[in-house]
Order: structure tokens, then C-alpha cells, then sequence
């Protein structure tokens, strides 16, 4: 799946940007951008990714997305032809520099300073909170001017304080990138999601990357917290996945299909990273109406 970097704000002309969404399905591909994002899925279900971490979700959900975070919302096979359904939302687009360094400052501001730098890890807010900032986006979504800035400060304020909320990855992704640092990145995932069926070497990846393999190992682990050859392992097992719900190939024919050399190598990785072996997996996924659950676009 290709990764795109994006700039949101600037297409809109402003440092705060709210958009209502309304199509047959989510479109958009897997990307990240440096603003701060804010998400409220009116209708629609599927699968979403957001970093290191593939869940379901349903209409109602509101998830906080970190500065540089990828993500993606996958809508499920076939929506687009359910009669009547539509994929809707209203997304929250702002730089955390808006407020300014002497906010951030402020003693009354550390909540909100904390709620930015754990939504680095993605953040989902629940229960009745949920519910109460439902109103608050569709009312959000109406505001102009400055009392758009007003709604969207209450808005944060409310899920800082609020004890509501769970983190979508764990602590151990980095969603924060420097630009060179996530312009390197981002030619690394899409070299990978264009060639992870071969047979990819270590030296071309850090060719890409302009660094020495020695290097490149270096820095991969530091940004991702996982060598670069556990990324790859996690790439071709989600299309794995894939295979195993959408197709009727054989195990080894999808051990070949997803870059792995032998099919007992495949299964010791697939058990890993799973917790199953494929076969058992594939027959959870029937069991469970094939469900689709990929990093493809």
C-alpha cells in the first residue's frame, strides 16, 4: 500500500480546517501529514489502520490522530453497493503551533499540551464522552470564525480531562518525524509496498534511504522502534491476511505470493505475529463472515 505524504491546511487556506464528508465509501489512500487530525465517523464501517495498528470500526467512533501519524479508514468489501449506506464524517484538520508557545505554557493549557503528545500513539475516546463530543462535532462543523476556534478548544479541553479515552498503539511506535526523516520514510514504504513479493535486499532499501546499511538499520529502528526486517515481516503478513480471507489459494502458494522463501518460514512468522497458524486463520475469517482486515487500499 502506497504511504502519501499530504498538507492539509494549506488546501483550505487556514490553520484550522473543518470538512464533511459524504461518499459511497472512504476514499482516502494511506497517508500522514503534519496536522493534528480529529475524526468522527458519522456512517460507515470497516477496518481502519492508524500506525502499527489494524481494528475495526463503526459508525459513532472518535478517534484523535497525532501530527505525522499514518492512517487510513478502509470501508468494507462491497459498501459502496449496500443501498442507502454512505461513508460519512467530520474531520477536524489543525497545527499544534496555532496556540502558540505561551499557551502551551500556561498551567491551564497542560492537559490539553499532554493530549497532543499522547495522541502521537492515537487516541479513542469512548463511552458517554464519546456521545457528548458526537454533538459537539455536528455542531462543530456549523461554527465560523472564531467560534469554530472556541468549539474546537472545548472540544479538546472536554477529552483531556476526560478518563474515557484508550491509546490505538502501543508505546512503542513513533509517529513523529522530522521532514527529511519522513520523506526517507515514506520512499522506504512505498519501495516496499511495490516489491515486498520479491526477494528485498538490505543494501537497495538503504540506497533508497542514502544512508549505509549499517546506518540505515540504525536510524530505522530509532524511528519505527522495530528493525526494518520486522516492518517488512509485519507488510507481508497483512497481505497474507489478505490472501487467506479474499482468495482460495493454498498456504504455500501465499507464502510465495507474499515474499517468503520457504513455507515453513512462512508459518513461524505468520504464528508471531497472529498468535495462529494460517489455516487456523482462515478458518476464523469464514467463521467470521470474511471480515477484511489488510493494509491494501
Amino acid at each position: 500500500m502506497r504511504i502519501v505524504k499530504t498538507e492539509i491546511t494549506p488546501q483550505f487556506n487556514s490553520p484550522v480546517s473543518i470538512v464533511e464528508r459524504d461518499d459511497l465509501y472512504f476514499k482516502s489512500p494511506f497517508h500522514f501529514h503534519p496536522e493534528i487530525e480529529l475524526v468522527y465517523i458519522i456512517e460507515g464501517s470497516g477496518k481502519r489502520v492508524i500506525g502499527d495498528k489494524i481494528d475495526n470500526f463503526n459508525e459513532g467512533e472518535i478517534v484523535l490522530i497525532g501530527s505525522n501519524l499514518p492512517h487510513v479508514w478502509i470501508s468494507d468489501e462491497g459498501y459502496d453497493n449496500i443501498p442507502n449506506r454512505r461513508a460519512r464524517s467530520i474531520v477536524a484538520y489543525f497545527n499544534r503551533e496555532i496556540f502558540g508557545k505561551a499557551f502551551y505554557e500556561l498551567d491551564e493549557a497542560a492537559g490539553i499540551n499532554r493530549l497532543f503528545n499522547a495522541a502521537s500513539r492515537g487516541v479513542k475516546i469512548f463511552g458517554k464522552q464519546q456521545i457528548e463530543l458526537a454533538g459537539k462535532m455536528n455542531k462543530l462543523v456549523q461554527k465560523n470564525g472564531f467560534e469554530k476556534i472556541l468549539c474546537l478548544l472545548e472540544i479538546l479541553h472536554s477529552v483531556s480531562e476526560s478518563e474515557e479515552i484508550e491509546y490505538i498503539n502501543s508505546k512503542a511506535y513513533s509517529g513523529s518525524l522530522q521532514k527529511n526523516e519522513s520523506d526517507r520514510l515514506a520512499e522506504v514504504f512505498k519501495y516496499v509496498s511495490a516489491n515486498f513479493k520479491n526477494n528485498i535486499k538490505l543494501k537497495d532499501v538503504a540506497d533508497i534511504a542514502n544512508l549505509t546499511p549499517q546506518s540505515f538499520c540504525r536510524f530505522f529502528k530509532h524511528r519505527m522502534n522495530k528493525s526494518f526486517i520486522e516492518y517488512l515481516h509485519e507488510v507481508r503478513i497483512s497481505h497474507a491476511c489478505r490472501y487467506l480471507m479474499d482468495t482460495d489459494y493454498s498456504v504455500a502458494e501465499i507464502a510465495y505470493l507474499t515474499g517468503f522463501n520457504t513455507v515453513s518460514n512462512f508459518n513461524r512468522q505468520f504464528k508471531e505475529s497472529s498468535g495462529s497458524c494460517p489455516t487456523d486463520y482462515r478458518s476464523n475469517v469464514i467463521g467470521n463472515n470474511k471480515v477484511t482486515e489488510s493494509y491494501l487500499n
